[in-house]
This record gives C-alpha cells, structure tokens and sequence, in this order.
C-alpha cells in the first residue's frame, strides 16, 4: 500500500556516491511488494474481513520491525510521551483507515481498477496542501487536479454516464477513493508535523499507532459475527501482507529514501499501478475494462499537467 511517511526536504537526501542501480532496484522492489499486497487483499477477503486485515498486518509489520529500531527506542518513546495524540490521529488516517478502505473496497472491485484509483492520492495531496498548509495550488496543478477529477469519477460511474445521471456508483471504487483521500490528507499531516525522528522507527511507531486505532473496529467485526475463517491460502496471503509485503517493503522504502532521497524514492510509486495490474491480471484473471483505460488517461494526463509543467518565473529588470 501507498501508507508510507512521506520526508519532508531536507530530512532525507539522496547519498553521495551510493550506487543508483542498487538504490532504484531497491526502490522498485519496494512498490512491486506493495502492488502484492493489493493482490494478497483481494485474494484472503472471503476468509478474513476487512478491519481483521488491517490490524493484524499493521500488528505483525510493527512487531517485526520493532528489534531493528532497538537503538531508537529512546526517541520513539521520548516522541509518544510529548505527542502522542497527534501520532495516534495521523497513524489512525493513515495506516488503519487508508489501509482499512482498500481491503473492504476490495470486496466490490477488481484490484486493477483499485491501484488506478488510488494514483489519485499525490493529486489529493496536492489540493489538500492548499488548504491545510497554505501551499499555493497554480493553474496547471488546478487543471491537473480538475482532469484527474474527470478520470476517477469515469471509473467510479465504470463509464457509464446514465449511472453518473442517477448517482449510482459501485460502493468499492467510493470505498477505494476514501482511501486515497486518507492518504492525501496523512501526506499533508505528516508533513505539517515534521517530527523530529528518522524514518524507519517513524514508520514503527505509525505501524503501532494505525494497529492501535484499528483494535475497535476489528473488535466491532468479530462482536458483529464477521469472523476470521482462515486456510492454508488465507494464511499465506496474510503472512505476505505483513512480512514481504508489510515489514520488508516499508524497510525497503526507508533504504531508497536513504539513497535516491524522498523525491525520487517517491516519483516511483507510480510503478505501483502497472504492478497491481500486471499481477491482477497474473494472479486473478483480471482485465483491464475500457473505463479503467479511460479513467486512467484522465489521471495521468492530470499528473502531468500538475507535475511536470512548472510555471515560469517572472523576470524583474531593474532600470
């Protein structure tokens, strides 16, 4: 999943002479782990419900990585003790509802149209940013955003503009643009927060924060008769959401970070959509509809327009 701390500048720059081959391989192993995850979702939904997912896999990630931070606990227990709501509120939008929407939306929709959704996010952040941190938004980012709006709501309607009329909509693909909203709005917390702790025990502490608010709503699920029916298939799929999938990818993203810097480690989570569709298709038989095809020309042409059209700097003479 895309919950990962984003760095804000100066945190986190690229290494001086790491090897570039090395850190991009182990950047794009990270988002192909992450793409899994997707998979791994989809596949262990009708043997384990949604908010089961979601606590166990954030439980298990924290668990394993807590021994490789052993050297920050100092810090990690000095941040809890000074901020401890606000890492519980942004742990709670970030890891336990970002992650927790998916998995039920999941339930009503193919993880391919799942992974094209949520390459809204860095469009979300962007508006969000506007409103929350006071970033100016531009033309081109508002074009982006307004075109990337047109493509999500194509693949929410599945293309359909007599749906789109009556405001029938598939209650997975809402479910999923929930959660890209939640990742949105954590992006822009976090980094309006900027605790002053490295990445990896940050994540740590998340991954406890997010299993912690999860606790009442995986609680609500077995007091409501949603219980956990796991086989051998169901309990492979969870081993891999929280280990390859939980605790090595979120290790790995903290290694990219460390070398390529957060920019470029992050400009690489786009590789997370072709992922999950390539392995939705490996995996599940899943195929690309004409309105996931649509709907994604949409976003991408937005990203673009927000992203990689700057504008121009006005040139002041002096007489």
């Amino acid at each position: 999943m895309q919950s990962l701390p984003i760095v804000h500048p100066g945190v986190a720059k690229a290494t001086a002479g790491a090897s570039l081959p090395l850190a991009y391989s182990t950047a794009t192993l990270c988002w192909l782990l992450s793409a899994g995850v997707y998979i791994a979702a989809k596949w262990v939904a009708p043997e384990m419900p949604p908010w089961a997912l979601c606590f166990w896999r954030l439980a298990l990630a924290c668990a394993i990585l807590l021994p490789i931070v052993h050297r920050h606990h100092g810090a990690m227990l000095a941040l809890i003790q000074s901020r401890a709501i606000e890492v519980l509120a942004i742990g709670a939008i970030g890891l336990t509802l970002c992650q927790g929407m998916i998995y039920t939306g999941l339930s009503y929709t193919d993880a391919t149209t799942a992974g094209i959704i949520m390459a809204l996010s860095p469009i979300m952040t962007m508006v969000l940013a506007r409103f929350v941190l006071g970033e100016p938004l531009g033309v081109w980012k508002a074009l982006g955003a307004l075109l990337a709006l047109v493509g999500m709501v194509v693949i929410v309607a599945r293309g359909d503009l007599a749906a789109l009329m009556r405001l029938q909509f598939n209650p997975g693909e809402l479910w999923i643009v929930g959660s890209a909203f939640c990742w949105g709005l954590y992006t822009v917390l976090l980094r309006r927060s900027k605790f002053a702790i490295e990445l990896l025990p940050m994540v740590v502490l998340l991954l406890a924060a997010g299993a912690l608010a999860a606790l009442p709503l995986y609680l609500w699920e077995l007091f409501s008769g949603e219980r956990s029916a796991l086989h051998a298939n169901g309990l492979l799929a969870l081993a891999y959401v929280a280990g390859p999938g939980g605790a090595l990818m979120y290790y790995l993203y903290n290694r990219s970070v460390e070398t390529l810097g957060a920019g470029r480690a992050s400009m690489l989570l786009y590789l997370q959509t072709v992922f999950v569709a390539v392995l939705a298709y490996l995996f599940l038989g899943e195929s690309l509809h004409d309105y996931d095809l649509a709907g994604a020309a949409f976003i991408v042409a937005g990203l673009l327009l927000a992203t990689a059209i700057k504008p121009r700097q006005r040139t002041v003479h002096v007489a």
